[in-house]
Protein backbone atom coordinates (compact mmCIF):
# COMPACT_ATOMS: atom_id res chain seq x y z
CA UNK A 1 0.00 0.00 0.00
CA UNK A 2 2.01 3.35 -1.39
CA UNK A 3 1.67 6.34 1.42
CA UNK A 4 -0.26 9.55 0.09
CA UNK A 5 2.97 12.42 -0.33
CA UNK A 6 3.31 14.69 2.47
CA UNK A 7 1.69 17.94 1.91
CA UNK A 8 4.34 20.71 3.08
CA UNK A 9 3.54 22.86 5.66
CA UNK A 10 5.60 26.25 5.53
CA UNK A 11 6.81 27.86 8.93
CA UNK A 12 4.09 30.29 10.49
CA UNK A 13 7.26 31.99 12.12
CA UNK A 14 10.38 34.36 11.30
CA UNK A 15 13.12 33.97 13.70
CA UNK A 16 15.57 36.80 13.27
CA UNK A 17 19.47 37.76 14.76
CA UNK A 18 18.27 40.58 17.13
CA UNK A 19 21.30 42.10 16.91
CA UNK A 20 21.23 42.36 13.31
CA UNK A 21 17.81 43.81 13.18
CA UNK A 22 18.65 46.47 15.82
CA UNK A 23 20.62 48.15 12.92
CA UNK A 24 19.80 49.57 9.92
CA UNK A 25 20.57 47.46 6.70
CA UNK A 26 18.03 48.05 3.64
CA UNK A 27 16.88 50.94 1.97
CA UNK A 28 13.36 51.74 2.08
CA UNK A 29 13.01 52.18 -1.24
CA UNK A 30 14.96 50.72 -3.97
CA UNK A 31 16.57 53.96 -5.73
CA UNK A 32 20.29 53.56 -7.29
CA UNK A 33 21.54 54.77 -4.44
CA UNK A 34 25.61 53.59 -4.05
CA UNK A 35 26.20 55.30 -0.81
CA UNK A 36 27.26 53.62 2.62
CA UNK A 37 24.33 53.83 5.05
CA UNK A 38 26.11 54.65 8.12
CA UNK A 39 24.71 54.36 12.12
CA UNK A 40 26.19 54.70 15.71
CA UNK A 41 24.74 52.16 17.42
CA UNK A 42 23.74 52.40 21.49
CA UNK A 43 27.10 51.84 23.33
CA UNK A 44 29.01 54.24 20.17
CA UNK A 45 29.56 51.15 18.24
CA UNK A 46 29.85 51.53 14.34
CA UNK A 47 28.00 49.96 12.12
CA UNK A 48 28.26 50.60 7.97
CA UNK A 49 26.39 48.73 5.20
CA UNK A 50 28.66 49.20 2.12
CA UNK A 51 27.39 48.22 -1.71
CA UNK A 52 29.55 46.24 -3.74
CA UNK A 53 31.55 48.29 -6.34
CA UNK A 54 28.71 49.80 -9.09
CA UNK A 55 26.03 48.58 -7.06
CA UNK A 56 23.12 49.50 -5.11
CA UNK A 57 22.00 49.08 -1.76
CA UNK A 58 19.84 46.94 -0.86
CA UNK A 59 16.36 47.83 -1.09
CA UNK A 60 12.60 46.81 -0.09
CA UNK A 61 12.81 43.39 -2.13
CA UNK A 62 16.09 42.72 -0.73
CA UNK A 63 13.98 43.00 2.16
CA UNK A 64 11.32 40.43 1.55
CA UNK A 65 13.76 38.12 0.25
CA UNK A 66 15.74 38.11 3.02
CA UNK A 67 12.96 37.57 5.33
CA UNK A 68 11.84 34.31 3.53
CA UNK A 69 15.22 32.94 3.46
CA UNK A 70 15.05 33.14 7.20
CA UNK A 71 11.63 32.01 7.52
CA UNK A 72 12.98 29.01 5.15
CA UNK A 73 15.91 28.33 7.29
CA UNK A 74 13.69 28.19 10.46
CA UNK A 75 11.50 26.00 8.37
CA UNK A 76 14.32 23.21 7.57
CA UNK A 77 15.40 23.64 11.56
CA UNK A 78 18.40 25.24 11.01
CA UNK A 79 20.74 22.74 9.13
CA UNK A 80 23.84 22.76 10.31
CA UNK A 81 25.90 24.05 7.38
CA UNK A 82 23.14 26.79 6.87
CA UNK A 83 22.91 25.97 3.27
CA UNK A 84 19.10 26.31 1.70
CA UNK A 85 18.06 25.29 -1.51
CA UNK A 86 14.89 26.63 -3.62
CA UNK A 87 13.81 26.88 -6.77
CA UNK A 88 13.36 30.89 -8.12
CA UNK A 89 9.77 29.75 -9.25
CA UNK A 90 8.50 28.11 -5.36
CA UNK A 91 10.26 30.95 -3.93
CA UNK A 92 8.50 33.73 -5.66
CA UNK A 93 5.44 31.98 -5.18
CA UNK A 94 6.02 31.92 -1.30
CA UNK A 95 6.66 35.78 -1.05
CA UNK A 96 3.33 36.54 -2.75
CA UNK A 97 4.94 37.71 -5.70
CA UNK A 98 3.81 37.02 -9.48
CA UNK A 99 5.91 35.24 -11.38
CA UNK A 100 7.48 36.50 -14.28
CA UNK A 101 10.82 37.42 -16.02
CA UNK A 102 10.83 40.82 -14.17
CA UNK A 103 10.41 39.24 -11.11
CA UNK A 104 12.91 36.25 -11.76
CA UNK A 105 15.37 38.48 -12.58
CA UNK A 106 14.72 41.22 -9.37
CA UNK A 107 15.51 37.65 -7.09
CA UNK A 108 18.07 36.62 -8.89
CA UNK A 109 19.72 40.21 -8.35
CA UNK A 110 18.88 40.34 -4.78
CA UNK A 111 20.27 37.06 -3.89
CA UNK A 112 23.99 37.83 -5.02
CA UNK A 113 23.33 41.37 -3.94
CA UNK A 114 22.65 39.67 -0.32
CA UNK A 115 26.17 38.00 -1.02
CA UNK A 116 28.27 41.06 -1.96
CA UNK A 117 26.74 44.06 0.31
CA UNK A 118 29.64 44.22 3.11
CA UNK A 119 28.37 44.29 6.50
CA UNK A 120 31.15 46.49 8.61
CA UNK A 121 30.84 46.52 12.24
CA UNK A 122 32.88 48.47 14.83
CA UNK A 123 31.85 46.99 18.00
CA UNK A 124 28.32 47.77 16.96
CA UNK A 125 27.09 44.09 16.10
CA UNK A 126 26.59 41.51 19.04
CA UNK A 127 27.52 37.93 19.18
CA UNK A 128 25.55 36.46 21.32
CA UNK A 129 28.04 33.16 21.62
CA UNK A 130 30.51 35.17 22.55
CA UNK A 131 28.65 37.79 24.84
CA UNK A 132 30.72 40.50 23.58
CA UNK A 133 30.02 43.25 20.57
CA UNK A 134 32.03 42.26 17.73
CA UNK A 135 34.33 43.92 14.79
CA UNK A 136 34.92 42.69 11.50
CA UNK A 137 32.98 42.34 8.00
CA UNK A 138 30.32 40.14 6.73
CA UNK A 139 27.42 39.61 4.75
CA UNK A 140 23.97 37.90 4.70
CA UNK A 141 24.81 35.18 1.98
CA UNK A 142 28.63 33.79 2.09
CA UNK A 143 27.40 31.56 -1.25
CA UNK A 144 25.13 32.08 -4.01
CA UNK A 145 24.63 29.43 -6.49
CA UNK A 146 21.68 29.70 -9.15
CA UNK A 147 21.78 27.02 -12.09
CA UNK A 148 19.14 26.81 -14.99
CA UNK A 149 17.17 24.04 -15.35
CA UNK A 150 18.52 20.94 -16.87
CA UNK A 151 17.29 20.27 -20.89
CA UNK A 152 15.42 17.34 -19.79
CA UNK A 153 13.61 19.99 -17.77
CA UNK A 154 12.59 22.40 -20.52
CA UNK A 155 9.74 20.41 -21.52
CA UNK A 156 8.20 22.05 -18.14
CA UNK A 157 8.91 25.31 -20.02
CA UNK A 158 5.92 26.17 -21.81
CA UNK A 159 3.89 26.16 -18.59
CA UNK A 160 5.38 29.53 -17.73
CA UNK A 161 4.85 31.79 -20.84
CA UNK A 162 5.65 35.02 -19.18
CA UNK A 163 9.02 33.46 -19.31
CA UNK A 164 10.19 33.40 -22.61
CA UNK A 165 13.33 34.94 -21.87
CA UNK A 166 14.81 33.60 -18.71
CA UNK A 167 14.12 29.74 -17.45
CA UNK A 168 13.17 29.00 -13.95
CA UNK A 169 16.43 28.06 -11.95
CA UNK A 170 17.09 26.35 -8.93
CA UNK A 171 19.13 28.48 -6.20
CA UNK A 172 21.46 26.78 -3.27
CA UNK A 173 22.46 29.54 -0.65
CA UNK A 174 24.31 29.92 2.23
CA UNK A 175 23.69 32.13 5.09
CA UNK A 176 26.48 33.80 6.57
CA UNK A 177 27.78 32.18 10.45
CA UNK A 178 27.53 35.37 12.09
CA UNK A 179 23.69 35.10 11.62
CA UNK A 180 23.55 31.01 12.32
CA UNK A 181 25.08 31.39 15.70
CA UNK A 182 23.11 34.08 16.67
CA UNK A 183 20.00 31.94 15.92
CA UNK A 184 21.67 29.18 17.46
CA UNK A 185 22.59 31.28 20.62
CA UNK A 186 18.51 32.12 20.93
CA UNK A 187 19.16 35.91 20.30
CA UNK A 188 16.66 36.58 18.22
CA UNK A 189 13.13 37.94 17.83
CA UNK A 190 10.26 36.56 15.95
CA UNK A 191 7.93 37.39 13.10
CA UNK A 192 4.64 36.60 12.66
CA UNK A 193 4.74 35.38 8.79
CA UNK A 194 1.26 35.86 7.72
CA UNK A 195 1.11 39.54 9.43
CA UNK A 196 4.65 40.39 8.23
CA UNK A 197 3.25 39.52 4.37
CA UNK A 198 -0.19 41.68 5.47
CA UNK A 199 1.60 45.08 5.89
CA UNK A 200 1.66 46.24 2.28
CA UNK A 201 4.67 48.69 3.08
CA UNK A 202 7.90 48.22 3.58
CA UNK A 203 8.56 50.99 6.41
CA UNK A 204 5.73 48.93 8.33
CA UNK A 205 7.58 45.70 7.26
CA UNK A 206 10.76 46.84 8.95
CA UNK A 207 9.12 49.09 11.96
CA UNK A 208 7.58 45.64 13.06
CA UNK A 209 10.61 44.21 13.13
CA UNK A 210 12.37 46.80 14.85
CA UNK A 211 9.30 46.81 17.39
CA UNK A 212 10.15 43.66 17.61
CA UNK A 213 13.73 44.39 19.12
CA UNK A 214 11.85 47.21 21.23
CA UNK A 215 9.95 43.99 22.85
CA UNK A 216 12.80 42.20 24.11
CA UNK A 217 14.97 45.55 24.91
CA UNK A 218 11.75 47.58 26.82
CA UNK A 219 8.71 45.95 27.23
CA UNK A 220 5.35 46.88 25.54
CA UNK A 221 6.26 50.62 25.88
CA UNK A 222 8.77 51.82 23.84
CA UNK A 223 9.79 55.62 23.51
CA UNK A 224 12.07 56.77 20.98
CA UNK A 225 13.37 60.08 19.86
CA UNK A 226 11.59 60.67 16.02
CA UNK A 227 15.73 61.59 14.37
CA UNK A 228 16.93 57.98 16.21
CA UNK A 229 14.15 56.05 14.67
CA UNK A 230 14.80 57.41 11.46
CA UNK A 231 18.36 56.62 11.42
CA UNK A 232 17.27 53.34 12.54
CA UNK A 233 14.74 51.88 9.98
CA UNK A 234 16.59 53.95 7.81
CA UNK A 235 14.90 57.24 6.39
CA UNK A 236 16.36 59.77 4.45
CA UNK A 237 13.58 62.32 5.05
CA UNK A 238 14.84 64.59 7.75
CA UNK A 239 11.85 67.34 8.38
CA UNK A 240 9.88 66.22 11.51
CA UNK A 241 7.15 66.60 9.25
CA UNK A 242 7.61 64.62 6.88
CA UNK A 243 8.94 61.72 8.34
CA UNK A 244 5.28 61.80 10.03
CA UNK A 245 4.16 61.50 6.88
CA UNK A 246 6.38 58.82 6.26
CA UNK A 247 5.52 57.08 9.60
CA UNK A 248 1.53 57.80 10.05
CA UNK A 249 0.46 54.61 6.83
CA UNK A 250 3.07 52.57 8.64
CA UNK A 251 1.43 52.93 12.30
CA UNK A 252 -2.00 52.56 10.82
CA UNK A 253 -0.91 49.27 9.05
CA UNK A 254 0.45 48.30 12.60
CA UNK A 255 -2.59 48.92 14.45
CA UNK A 256 -4.79 47.36 12.13
CA UNK A 257 -2.84 44.12 12.11
CA UNK A 258 -2.70 43.83 16.08
CA UNK A 259 0.99 45.14 16.40
CA UNK A 260 0.16 48.24 18.22
CA UNK A 261 -2.06 49.61 20.66
CA UNK A 262 -1.42 52.93 19.77
CA UNK A 263 1.41 55.12 18.54
CA UNK A 264 1.61 59.06 19.03
CA UNK A 265 4.26 61.48 17.94
CA UNK A 266 4.49 64.40 20.11
CA UNK A 267 7.13 67.51 20.63
CA UNK A 268 8.39 67.35 24.05
CA UNK A 269 10.63 70.50 25.32
CA UNK A 270 12.96 70.80 21.85
CA UNK A 271 12.76 67.06 21.03
CA UNK A 272 10.32 65.23 18.80
CA UNK A 273 9.23 61.68 20.43
CA UNK A 274 7.28 58.20 19.22
CA UNK A 275 5.67 56.38 21.67
CA UNK A 276 4.32 53.24 21.25
CA UNK A 277 2.76 50.24 22.81
CA UNK A 278 3.29 47.47 21.38
CA UNK A 279 -0.28 44.70 21.34
CA UNK A 280 0.36 40.93 23.63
Amino acid sequence: MSRAPRRRILARTVVLDRSLEALPLFRLSDSGEEVAISYTADGGGRWRVLPAPGERLPGTFDQDVYVELLRRYHEAEAPADGTLSFTLHDFLRTMGRRVDGRTYEQLRSALNRLQRTALESTNAWFDAAAGARWSGQFTILSTVSIDRRRLTDRDQLPLFSSLTNNEPGDARVTLAPQLRQNLAAGFTITLASARYQQLSSPVARRLYRVLQVARGDAGKTWDVPLERLAEQLPLTQRYPSHLQRVLQPAHEMLLAAGVLRSATIAQIEKTWTVSYQLAD
